[in-house]
């Protein structure tokens, strides 16, 4: 009898996560989790195959190891500035004698969909329903079981780069696994982070990860809009390098042992001694200066998604406010600039009711994606939560206990 076992695996900027769950009715089981450095990867795409696939075999391989079971096939979260999105509306008509709407004409309206011209270098990642029309009339959640002659759908798309797309496939059957399905981040990130009243009312997550930041837009219970942004956190750690002439490891410790985004959070402003290079002695610089650092790139990235925002005419549709999500969200200060350029009540998205086992060791903003891909996403593959998989043999815990000092070595440098 096969397990109800999903397992999920965020390709990030600077760091590689994989998670193995237990999907049971009413709950999610986290049973192995791990985390390797991603050197593969530059922007949210695979710039080396064979290091990509190196950090996911080893995440992966931890996760297998505290699980206790080896997985086949995972759940893939996608991102980068080659994301796109597009509406699209179509009907179908139901010629049934009983004109009643079931799920075959679902199916013929999606598939109707994959037959929309699209650029040759691209292809489709998702398509999200976003409003059904019955014989027009709107407002349908759900159309199976109603009568009509005419079904119709407002349909949110996902496009990505089919190059992008054969890079990561490359890179994880290398690692030895198959792809389950692929999932955009944001809306996988949105699964673990955001609640119900939060999607109807009108809600912004923004994702703020290492080389991208993703930004998706719900409203009426539904995704409306999807954006990638090449502006994230390893942007922040680039300017403190430059700025205080420093190498990127020290500026990285810099901005998460005392970075803040907003001058306003600063509780205290104290001076912060800093390892000169070379012939440069020590330095001394007061919080402020770097906080005016950090400052200067997080307002451009909340800016930016400010004005696509309006651009788009979904700024006045946002009722529920602002949710950060990602490592970058953790940079103390966060809320307080978002709240001062979005204008609205922010909060950071923390994933929700992961219920028993290792949940507590991901109940991070940064694992938000990761998070969200065990719980199974609406309209995709994985969905369905179950994975071939098979005990893990006990001899493997020797590569499990060498790695975990690699691992504990690569947040130390952190």
């Amino acid at each position: 009898m096969k397990n109800r076992i999903v397992a999920g695996l965020d390709l990030g900027t600077t760091k590689v996560c994989a998670v193995i769950a237990e999907q049971g009715d009413d709950k999610t089981t986290v049973l192995g989790f791990g985390v390797s450095p991603s050197e593969g990867l530059s922007r949210g795409l695979v710039a080396n195959i064979a290091k990509t696939a190196e950090a996911i075999k080893e995440a992966v391989e931890v996760a297998s190891n505290r699980a206790g079971i080896e997985v086949t096939e995972l759940n893939v979260g996608v991102a980068g500035e080659h994301i796109s999105s597009l509406r699209h509306r179509n009907y179908v008509t139901i010629s049934n004698a009983e004109k009643e709407i079931t799920q075959d004409d679902l199916d013929r309206l999606k598939n109707d969909v994959r037959t929309i011209r699209i650029p040759s270098d691209r292809q489709i990642l998702h398509i999200i329903p976003e409003e059904f029309f019955v014989d027009h009339q709107g407002g349908i959640e759900s159309p199976i079981g109603m009568c009509g002659s005419r079904l119709e759908a407002v349909n949110h798309v996902v496009l990505a780069s089919t190059p992008a797309m054969q890079n990561i496939n490359r890179s994880v059957e290398r690692a030895g696994f198959k792809v389950k399905d692929y999932v955009l981040q944001p809306i996988a990130s949105s699964e673990s982070v955001l609640d119900e009243n939060e999607k109807d009312l009108g809600t912004v997550l923004i994702d703020i990860g290492g080389g991208t930041t993703d930004v998706a837009v719900f409203h009426d219970k539904t995704i409306k809009h999807t954006k990638v942004i090449g502006v994230a956190g390893s942007q922040v750690t680039n300017d403190i390098r430059e700025s205080l002439g420093i190498v990127t490891a020290e500026a990285e410790k810099l901005k998460k042992e005392y970075g803040y985004a907003s001058e306003s959070a600063i509780i205290k402003d104290e001076d912060i001694f800093i390892k000169g290079v070379g012939a440069r002695g020590n330095i001394k610089i007061p919080v402020t200066l770097l906080t005016q650092i950090i400052h200067v790139r997080m307002r451009e990235l909340f800016t930016l998604i400010d004005n696509e925002l309006r651009h788009t005419n979904f700024k006045s549709k946002i009722k529920a406010g602002i949710v950060l999500a990602g490592g970058g969200s953790l940079l103390r200060g966060c809320t307080e600039l978002a709240e001062e350029v979005f204008g609205l009540p922010a909060r950071i998205g923390v994933p929700l009711e992961l219920g028993e086992g290792l949940s507590n060791e991901i109940e991070s903003p940064e694992f938000a994606t990761v998070a969200g891909l065990i719980k199974g996403i609406p309209g995709t593959n994985s969905s369905e939560a179950i994975t071939e998989s098979k005990k893990k043999k006990s001899g493997s815990k020797v590569s499990f206990s060498g790695f975990m000092k690699k691992l504990q070595d690569f947040f130390e440098e952190l």
